[in-house]
């Protein structure tokens, strides 16, 4: 009477209540296949970071007494997709029940409910037991209003779980978001933390995967992989974060440097994703960071809110609006991605760091991805869908309930305000108040015409007249629209062509 329990690669929770009791009828089955390696093309770190945590858990439940069945990316049995290998091993074991955990991404969800409506055994679906919220709840708070705001649902969770909070109602300090405070340059002081994260050889794992076939881009550092291989790892990395980078983060979050890629950033969203650490966890570990006068009230609600708001947020719109949101494409952007995104070798220094450390990282913080790739992105046509297969892949913590509306939402702008109010563009201004790039870039941050002239710079007003129809009302770009007014023809024309120019010409730049 054997019970089959699938583990998928993110949803390594040794806390799941599944593991609260060892049975010898039941068997955890995990799958390294050519399914979740191949349906975008992925950085080669994540797929050994995911790859390489899947065996330590599946290693710590074998120590705790529990049977595990592990099917590695070259077993000669494995089918390589999910449905065919969980038919032969219920056959194998004659199972007459099997369970797993609630998908995070729609293309799992609908594969394994609709093999589940055919299999002859019972089929159990369970709470992944990760989220604040459930897949429907972010619906529940918009019913019977006009639009969805990323501040009003925050605040909404901040009440419901008490987070932040001086009483019932009142938020801790007497307002609820202190992003005005949050945007700071950081010009060397103080300095960037060390890296305290344990870095591993994986080699011989890489080979395998290489031998195996599976295709990857991107550096895979196999010989001193930093990111976390198990939930102790996950937290250390945590309070070494609240301990020598939160007190700075608030300050510093937006800010960009070519001399410290990390900054004061977490880097503890792949632990999260694949749910080593539980985000109830990360929250009260900041929230007491600031009750203990270690961090500024500042620093740990802009940290706070990029978990029980954003995150949460992100996720109640993809399940809200999915099979559909991924085709949205509001502008008609169609220009494929310009051969440096994989390679990160442009001219555009901005572009060249964010890129090159995404390549060689497989990270980027949130205004990288927004204001210097995805701003680009957005200004030059990019084809919305091929900018999310990017993202998807480049990034170790990209999984799709949350990369896709941050990319085609936030960062594209493409579902036309759906998930946010207002195109996140910008010229080399923003670029170079937030960052050191500009300095010794072949390109004049200052110039909007001529060969040497920043391409964001007529990108961003060439992009804004284009779509005049589209966004001249929208009453957070009004702005834009008025500078734009007080031109003459010959400074359009200027842009314009220029800005034509450019696009034609984007592998070059």
């Amino acid at each position: 009477m054997t019970i089959l329990r699938l583990i998928l690669g993110d949803q390594l929770n040794l806390q799941h209540r599944w593991f609260s009791e060892t049975a010898d009828d039941i068997v955890y089955v995990f799958m390294e296949v050519r399914q979740e390696t191949d349906y975008v093309l992925h950085h080669a770190q994540k797929i050994l970071a995911i790859f390489a945590a899947m065996r330590d858990m599946a290693r710590q439940l074998k120590e705790q007494g529990h049977r595990v069945h592990y099917l590695t990316i070259d077993d000669a049995t494995n089918l390589q997709s999910l449905p065919a290998n969980i038919d032969e091993l219920i056959t194998h074991y004659q199972a007459v029940s099997f369970e797993y955990q609630a998908p995070d991404e729609w293309r799992l969800d609908q594969q394994l409910y609709e093999h589940g409506r055919r299999s002859a055994a019972n089929w159990v679906m369970v709470d992944s037991e990760h989220f604040y919220t459930t897949r429907s709840e972010a619906a529940d708070i918009f019913t019977g209003r006009r639009q969805w705001l990323m501040e009003y649902f925050y605040r909404q969770m901040r009440v419901k779980h008490q987070i932040l909070m001086e009483d019932a109602k009142k938020p801790t300090g007497g307002q609820w978001n202190y992003d005005h405070d949050n945007r700071k340059p950081w010009r060397g002081t103080p300095t960037e933390p060390v890296d305290q994260r344990c870095f591993h050889d994986h080699s011989a794992l890489w080979n395998t995967i290489v031998a195996a076939g599976v295709k990857s881009f991107g550096n895979p550092q196999a010989d001193q992989l930093a990111w976390a291989l198990n939930r102790a790892e996950a937290l250390q990395q945590l309070d070494a974060f609240i301990d020598h980078a939160l007190p700075h983060f608030g300050d510093f979050q937006d800010a960009m440097s070519s001399n410290a890629w990390r900054l004061f950033h977490s880097l503890l969203s792949f632990a999260l994703n694949v749910k080593m650490l539980n985000p109830r966890e990360v929250v009260a570990k900041a929230e007491a960071a600031y009750q203990q006068g270690h961090a500024s009230l500042a620093a740990v609600e802009g940290f706070i809110r990029q978990i029980l708001g954003w995150r949460e947020y992100v996720r109640g719109v993809y399940w809200t609006n999915m099979p559909d949101y991924g085709q949205h494409n509001v502008f008609g952007h169609s220009t494929a991605l310009p051969v440096w995104f994989w390679t990160g070798q442009t001219k555009m220094r901005c572009l060249s760091h964010a890129i090159g450390q995404s390549l060689e990282q497989a990270h980027a913080h949130h205004i990288q991805r927004l204001m210097v790739i995805g701003n680009f992105a957005l200004l030059a046509g990019l084809d919305p869908h091929a900018v999310h297969c990017w993202y998807l892949g480049v990034y170790i913590d990209a999984f799709e309930w949350v990369e896709m509306p941050n990319t085609l939402g936030m960062s594209q702008f493409a579902d036309g305000g759906l998930l946010a109010t207002k195109p996140y563009v910008s010229s080399a201004a923003y670029i170079d108040r937030m960052s050191d790039y500009c300095k010794g870039c072949h390109y004049d941050k200052k110039a909007r015409l001529g060969e040497r002239a920043c391409p964001y710079n007529a990108l961003y007003w060439d992009f804004f007249y284009r779509n005049a129809e589209r966004l001249e009302n929208n009453p957070r770009i009004g702005m834009v629209y008025r500078q734009l007014e007080k031109m003459d023809s010959e400074a359009i024309q200027g842009f314009t062509e220029r800005a034509a120019l450019l696009r034609t010409r984007l592998d070059e730049l």
